[in-house]
Formats: C-alpha cells, sequence, structure tokens
C-alpha cells in the first residue's frame, strides 16, 4: 500500500495532537471556544486512549506467533494496567474474580457503554489498512473484555471506518461503509444516522450539538453514543480540514480528549500533510506513557511505535482472531440480601447520630445479579423507604471506600452506624467520582461487616436502579470478591 508508513504515523500524530487539546478539558460540559492548545503543552499529554494501544502492541510483539485475541488483553488488563477507572476497573474486579471475556465485560458494568474501548480502535485498523472486516473483528476481540453492546459497536465501528481511511478520501462514503459493521438495532448506528441527517439539514454546528444532546444526551460525560456523534458533526462539518475539524470535535466538550482524539488520528490517516507544523512542534515526538501503564518497555517515539506497528501487522499476517469458548453462569455471582420496608425520613444534619433502623423478624430476601442491581418502582408505597441487609468479609485490616450510587434517595449505613445519604441526583458508580454524599472512606477491620442500605424513589422512573461497591481507598481498585 502506497504511503503505509506515512499514514500509520499520521494516524499517531494526530492521535496524539487532538488527545493533548481536549484533555485539560475532559469531562467539560461545553460548549467549548478553543482554537489551539490552552495551555500550550511542551510534549505530548499521556492519555490512556494510546496507553492501551501501545500496550496491546507491546505484549503482541513480544509473542512468537502473535495473535489477536480477549484472552490476551484479559492477562494484560490484570497483570499490567493500574487504571481504576469507570468500566476499566469494573473489567479488572471481574477479571480477577474469574469472569472471562465477553462477560468481564457485561456482567455489572453500568460503564458497559462508555467511550473506553471506541478510544482504542487504531490500532486494528493499522493493522488491517484496507481491510474493514479484519479490523472489526480484532477490535471485537479487545472491546468485549471491558464493554457491551454500543461500548463494542463503537470500536467495531471506528476500526472499520479508519481501515477504510487508508483507501478512501471520501468520508461520507467511509462513515457508511463502516456503519454496515454495527447492528441495525443499536442505538449507537441511529445516532450517528440522526447526526449525519442534521448534518444535510443544518449548517450551525451548534444548532446540531444541541440536537445531539436532545436526543442522545447523557449523564456520564463518557457515554459512546453521544460522544461518537460529536466526532461524526466534527468529521463532517470539518469538511477534511484538520484544525477546523479538531476544533468543532472538541468545542462539543463532554470527554473532549477522546473524541478529538479519534478525529485527529482519522484525518491522520487519510491526508498526514494535514497535520500543520503549529499543532506538531508543541509536542514533539516523543511517545508518553502514564505510569499506570507497567511491565513493558514501548518504543521512546511515536516514530518507532510506528515501526513497531508496521513489523506486527507482518506478523499477524492478517491472520482473525481465535473463536472464543469462554462461558460464564450468571446464577454463580448472584448476592442475596435482606429487605424491608420502614416510613420514610427525609435528610437532617443530626442523621449521622442515628443507629441503623432494626432488622425485624419477618423480612423478604432479594436475590441480586451483583452489585449493579434494580427493582421495580411500582413495589414502593407513598413514603416508604426499602431496606437491604449486604453483607462483605474482608481478608485484611485496611481503608475502603464504600459507595452506594443511585439517581434515587439513599441512606447508607456501615456496622450500624449513618454513614452518607442524599436526596436523589446522577449515577457515576467509580471510586474516583462517584458523588460525594453517596460514598465514604474508613477503615474496617479483617472480618464480616455489614452494610444496610435504604433507597426510594425521587426519580419517577418504573425502575430504581443502584450500584453498590467497596473498593481500596488508595487505588480506588474494586475489593475482590468480599460481598458474602
Amino acid at each position: 500500500m502506497e504511503n503505509l508508513r506515512e499514514k500509520i504515523l499520521g494516524c499517531w500524530l494526530g492521535k496524539a495532537v487532538g488527545g493533548t487539546l481536549g484533555q485539560p478539558y475532559e469531562g467539560c460540559d461545553g460548549p467549548l471556544n478553543l482554537s489551539f492548545y490552552n495551555p500550550v503543552p511542551d510534549d505530548m499529554i499521556p492519555n490512556d486512549d494510546l496507553d492501551l494501544q501501545v500496550l496491546w502492541a507491546c505484549v503482541m510483539d513480544e509473542m512468537e506467533t502473535p495473535r489477536v485475541d480477549r484472552d490476551i488483553f484479559a492477562e494484560a488488563w490484570l497483570n499490567k494496567v493500574e487504571f481504576p477507572w469507570d468500566e476499566y476497573g469494573v473489567a479488572i474486579k471481574n477479571l480477577r474474580n474469574g469472569i472471562k471475556a465477553p462477560f468481564s465485560g457485561s456482567y455489572d458494568n453500568w460503564f458497559s457503554n462508555g467511550l473506553g474501548a471506541a478510544i482504542r480502535s487504531e490500532i486494528w485498523a493499522c493493522l488491517a489498512p484496507g481491510k474493514p472486516e479484519l479490523a472489526a473483528a480484532y477490535a471485537y476481540e479487545d472491546a468485549c473484555v471491558d464493554h457491551d453492546g454500543d461500548g463494542i459497536w463503537a470500536e467495531v465501528f471506528l476500526a472499520a471506518l479508519e481501515s477504510l481511511a487508508f483507501v478512501e478520501n471520501d468520508i461520507k462514503k467511509i462513515i457508511a461503509k463502516a456503519l454496515n459493521y454495527i447492528p441495525n438495532d443499536s442505538l449507537l448506528k441511529s445516532a450517528v444516522n440522526d447526526t449525519l441527517k442534521w448534518c444535510e439539514e443544518m449548517e450551525d454546528w451548534m444548532e446540531i450539538r444541541g440536537k445531539i444532546l436532545g436526543k442522545h444526551g447523557h449523564e456520564n460525560f463518557t457515554d459512546v453514543v453521544m460522544n461518537l456523534s460529536f466526532a461524526i458533526l466534527g468529521l463532517i462539518k470539518g469538511k477534511g480540514d484538520f484544525d477546523e475539524t479538531l476544533c468543532i470535535t472538541v468545542n462539543c466538550g463532554r470527554d473532549a480528549d477522546c473524541t478529538t482524539a479519534s478525529v485527529g488520528s482519522i484525518l491522520g490517516i487519510m491526508n498526514p500533510d494535514s497535520i500543520s507544523k503549529k499543532w506538531l512542534e508543541p509536542i514533539g515526538r516523543k511517545l508518553v506513557i502514564n505510569k499506570e501503564i507497567t511491565g513493558i518497555n514501548p518504543p521512546e517515539s511515536i516514530d518507532g511505535f510506528t515501526d513497531m506497528i508496521l513489523r506486527l501487522k507482518d506478523k499477524l499476517d492478517g491472520k482473525y482472531p481465535p473463536k472464543s469458548t469462554n462461558s460464564f453462569n450468571s446464577d454463580e455471582r448472584q448476592i442475596k440480601v435482606k429487605t424491608w420496608f420502614i416510613n420514610w425520613f427525609p435528610q437532617d444534619n443530626s442523621l449521622h447520630l442515628n443507629d441503623a433502623p432494626e432488622m425485624p423478624k419477618e423480612t423478604i430476601t432479594l436475590t441480586l445479579p451483583g452489585k449493579k442491581a434494580s427493582i421495580d418502582a411500582d413495589i414502593f408505597e407513598a413514603d416508604k423507604i426499602l431496606l437491604m441487609k449486604y453483607k462483605i468479609k474482608l481478608q485484611k485490616k485496611q481503608e475502603v471506600k464504600v459507595m452506594f450510587n443511585t439517581h434515587d434517595n439513599c441512606r447508607v449505613w456501615i456496622d450500624g452506624k449513618y454513614a452518607f445519604g442524599r436526596e436523589g441526583g446522577r449515577m457515576a458508580p467509580s471510586f474516583h467520582r462517584v458523588p460525594v454524599n453517596q460514598q465514604t472512606a474508613l477503615e474496617l477491620d479483617a472480618g464480616e461487616h455489614e452494610i444496610t442500605a435504604g433507597i426510594a424513589p425521587s426519580s419517577g422512573k418504573e425502575k430504581i436502579e443502584w450500584v453498590i461497591g467497596v473498593g481500596d481507598a488508595k487505588t480506588n481498585q474494586w475489593l475482590n470478591d468480599i460481598f458474602i
């Protein structure tokens, strides 16, 4: 393929530029008003978008006969990744507990539709340039370790799109072809088609951004359907201009570093020369990796990483991933809790002095699928709160974080003493960003402990959902199977 090395190098340079531009604004609602780096860096900013792709490449490059295989990536997650965030943390917890992919990505994972897989799609396109079906198959193996549903399809879609970008230059045609690799009934496909339609009907990208948020907006700033729609908006309205595409995308806000890194890589593949010196000079060519990636010796430069990818492409020689035989019995992961109703009581400044309500002799045992659970709202009578008695067992004395995250009213007692509560709000069941009034940090002795969690409707939804978890207070990683 003509200019293959230049295109792969353009992919990684565009990725580094976009990620560095957007990283200071990750999680900002937007809209933003950026036209260049702010602040101007003196190096590329490390980003998990690139880190994990470097890890996959290094792991496979060390194999005598490399293959793209979910089990290989799962092992790397366990031994070489210390990111505790969102779907990453859930997948690591599941893998530690013996749950293999793809179930490690689907079980107990509120963040299964996060952007964490889509942002590492480029490596599969670079290993299968001009072969979208192969790139999509590679991407699936990667994504299913820590995602499910649209979280998987987003990486499949982008990998196919980026593979096509090596051989085609019409972005609208590339997007249309890449959509053939994801299910027709996926919300992601619907959202991409909505965005394409709005881009045809409207000139103002801000107006289109509003339409995306109105129909596909999500409380989780890393939601893949919302964010990938912003990336499509940037690609269409940027009309192939690197500067314009990046600035439209980053100024949409939300997961701004990830979306902007993705569009930067796509344009870098299509036209490496579109990345001007003004973007490249501040960040240099050094490959900068986060300290949470361990046990590898990555190339020192983006150029060296490009050479590694070319070498790995030849070693893989177009081989498809092996068929997985992994299985999962969800019944073995169920949690049984004793439940009962009491009269509702409001949050009060003196509530921290209260002991947990006593459990009556007669209770109802509720069987929950895991730490992520839901119940029908219509089981609640007016002004009632449902109490659930969880039990955990720690192997050693340690400082832990306990969270109980829900949209609805909650009250939580630990070993009989009031710990925290709130009157409803957003979901973000990850120890590093769960709302402060739905978690607490404390030291617990080795042995058994009780968590009494109360929940009552406030959202008006048909389902009341929650996620309960206990993590290491220092690392924000989930503790292994401690629920009895």
